[in-house]
């Protein structure tokens, strides 16, 4: 692990904990009124070097009904998006969409940075069910510590096929630094409150 990447997780995540964790409890509180129930959830998904992990989020969907369950089956990497443009998931919630869009649903990642299960920066971390379908070279997305934002996210987020985010993963891990994870969370920030790529 790259410690003064480490050290820079760490120092920035205590700064804005002050700052997040009102936001994340009236957040909930909000999502825990509209879904009349746990407003968090913890969902495995794929870490360094290819382990799992539960990752912290704000729940942003109605639980799935009979029927409603979602399984992916990618026939081809290079046209796959979860969410295509102009459709809305059908269990998405008003206040969850709103979260969604400003990223405040991930804000829990934050305590997994603080478990150095997650760095601010990195690759966002995927379900087991899609990694399993991935072609060879995409698992070198896992040689670094999966991140609360990473490139993607800082350039397209949603607008992204999943090929395009995984070349975008991809060149961060042959180039990441201190430097440019700072040049990333500003970037991402820049995105998120211009609602750029948001579903």
């Amino acid at each position: 692990m790259c410690v003064p990447k480490r050290l820079m997780d760490l120092a920035l995540t205590l700064l804005a904990l002050p700052f997040v964790v009102p936001v994340i409890l009236v957040m909930a509180l909000i999502l825990a009124v509209e879904l009349r129930g746990n407003p968090f959830f913890v969902q495995e998904r794929i870490g360094l070097h290819g382990k799992p992990f539960r990752m912290y989020k704000l729940r942003t969907m109605r639980h799935a009904g009979p029927g409603e369950e979602e399984h992916y089956h990618v026939e081809d990497f290079r046209t796959f998006v979860f969410s295509p443009a102009g459709e809305v998931h059908p269990r998405l919630t008003k206040w969850g969409a709103w979260a969604r869009r400003l990223s405040i649903d991930e804000l829990p990642n934050l305590l997994n940075v603080l478990r150095g299960e997650m760095s601010l920066v990195g690759p966002r971390p995927e379900i087991p069910e899609i990694v399993e379908q991935y072609p060879a070279h995409y698992h070198r997305r896992h040689d670094v510590l999966p991140g609360v934002t990473g490139l993607a996210q800082a350039t397209g987020r949603s607008d992204l096929t999943y090929d395009e985010t995984l070349t975008y993963d991809l060149q961060y891990v042959d180039n990441h630094s201190v430097l440019e994870d700072l040049r990333i969370l500003w970037r991402t920030a820049a995105t998120v409150l211009t609602g750029t790529g948001a579903r």
